[in-house]
């Protein structure tokens, strides 16, 4: 009976981690990478709150190295120096400032959490704040770690280890990064004191930064030593925070993913890699229709959902042949798919502009990030994407909250890559990637009346600004959808963004 209750004790904390919190109503969250955290604070109250965005993963929070002999690169921010919480996006209260900000207007803060290693050998040897280190004696003052507070004998993995070897991509350092010994009780404390900071702050959870690099038992203990969620700030009494972890698992390796979905969320990446596949035509859509567990991809409760985020567009991890913003087109259907369909908790990429790939956030000669501006459109600009304004994006986020727990219904498909289906009665969306033209009266699952596709336009008053759609009182519509049309999908849903 003894063990029964332990065991019952650990799925009932596994499950905690694993609700994101939203406010209610509200289903997707969005990665403003290298975001400051005023102009994250503007954006929640301007434009994520008011259309109903659930959450933000900000860019790592704590100290780091400052690298200019490689012009400042987006990765120096995975090159923590201290728990200090001060960086290129800003200082301790302006974070502070920024959650709570947020949290007032319903859009929660999940942290990226840097606690599997500290800085590379470096000439440079300053921080953000103005920290700096002894490389050679593996001595962090500001935090402060000496030699014993990390993983001996020394190694660094190799690319073999991963085939072979768990406890090497465990133990050893990854590309050079000095691999703290999170077994240690007072490494665990000092990362403790870091996301308990960060919780009291109102953050909501963590991105937990190379998670497959961590032995899960360690883990375990610190997910457990976290304070439960600031009620202050708007979360229920006795809320664990939303924990989705980093393990790039595509099958064959040493450490499974399986190893870490026990503790919480795990960040599903085959999801964006088949699903980049098959809005490339290089699988078919008809093929979506089973599209979850069966396709080798996680528990839906279990996954972090995306397309793209800050690493495989860039090629890195399980980055091949990943849809971005560069193939807007395709990337837009694919980000429709995710947020149409009920899998998954999903993550929305917001982009700056890159052609090299190491190159960081837009900043001046001083190395400070400069603000993306807004355009007349909404769109961003000075060197920002902005995908998560893209009308064909937010709106479909829009559809997402309007379909709430909606099961998946009405799936029909022409044997190629033209597909449709409802979301209970709530919403209903059709893609046409195929090489000739939708004509296809097909069941909507809505009540009759004109709707405006959400995503050729929107309702203006008594109009639409983009296609309209006329359901009848059987709930079925006439679907014309052409091949060459600007986007490949329409969608229709209840509610007064969409219904005339």
């Amino acid at each position: 009976m003894f063990r029964y209750i332990l065991l019952l004790s650990a799925v009932t904390l596994a499950l905690a981690y694993k609700n994101p919190h939203y406010a209610s109503g509200r289903t997707t969250m969005v990665h403003l990478f290298e975001w400051k955290w005023d102009d994250i604070a503007a954006e929640c109250e301007r434009f994520l709150g008011p259309r109903g965005f659930g959450g933000i993963q900000v860019s790592p929070p704590n100290e780091n190295l400052v690298i200019w002999s490689r012009n400042r690169p987006w990765w120096e921010r995975y090159q923590p120096i201290s728990y200090r919480l001060v960086t290129r996006s800003g200082n301790e209260n302006q974070f502070s400032n920024m959650v709570r900000r947020c949290n007032n207007v319903g859009v929660r803060i999940y942290v990226d959490a840097i606690i599997n290693h500290m800085t590379g050998t470096w000439n440079e040897n300053v921080g953000t704040g103005g920290s700096t280190a002894n490389f050679e004696n593996w001595h962090y003052p500001a935090v402060p770690y000496g030699r014993n507070d990390f993983n001996w004998p020394h190694c660094v993995i190799t690319g073999s280890d991963y085939n072979c070897c768990p406890d090497r991509v465990r133990n050893c350092e990854l590309s050079g990064l000095k691999d703290l010994n999170q077994g240690s009780d007072y490494v665990r404390q000092q990362i403790l004191n870091y996301m308990n900071r960060l919780i009291d702050m109102g953050v909501a959870g963590f991105r937990i930064d190379a998670a497959k690099h961590m032995w899960p038992h360690d883990l375990r203990v610190i997910y457990d030593r976290l304070r439960n969620l600031n009620t202050a700030h708007g979360f229920p009494s006795g809320a664990r925070p939303y924990i989705y972890q980093e393990v790039i698992d595509l099958g064959g390796e040493a450490i499974s993913r399986n190893e870490y979905t026990p503790l919480a969320a795990v960040t599903e990446f085959r999801f964006g890699l088949e699903l980049s596949q098959a809005f490339q035509r290089r699988n078919q859509l008809r093929w979506l229709v089973n599209w979850g567990p069966q396709w080798g991809l996680l528990a839906s409760g279990d996954a972090l959902t995306f397309i793209d985020n800050h690493d495989n567009q860039r090629g890195h991890g399980a980055g091949g042949n990943i849809l971005t913003y560069k193939q807007s087109r395709q990337y837009k259907g694919a980000i429709a798919f995710m947020l149409a369909h009920p899998y998954g908790y999903p993550q929305l990429m917001s982009s700056f502009a890159f052609t090299d790939t190491e190159a960081g956030p837009p900043m001046n000669s001083r190395g400070d990030i400069t603000s993306p501006t807004i355009n007349a459109d909404n769109s961003c600009g000075n060197g920002w994407i902005c995908e998560h304004r893209w009308r064909q994006i937010h709106n479909m986020v829009v559809f997402r909250n309007t379909a709430g727990n909606g099961a998946l219904t009405n799936w029909w498909d022409n044997g190629s890559n033209q597909i449709a289906f409802c979301r209970g009665n709530q919403a209903f969306i059709a893609f046409n990637n195929d090489a000739w033209d939708m004509d296809q009266t097909l069941q909507t699952c809505l009540p009759a009346g004109t709707y405006c596709d959400i995503i050729s336009g929107a309702r203006s008053g008594n109009r639409c600004t983009g296609k309209s759609i006329v359901v009848g009182s059987d709930g079925r519509a006439l679907i014309i959808h052409r091949s060459n049309e600007y986007d490949m999908m329409v969608a229709i849903h209840r509610g007064a963004d969409s219904r005339l």
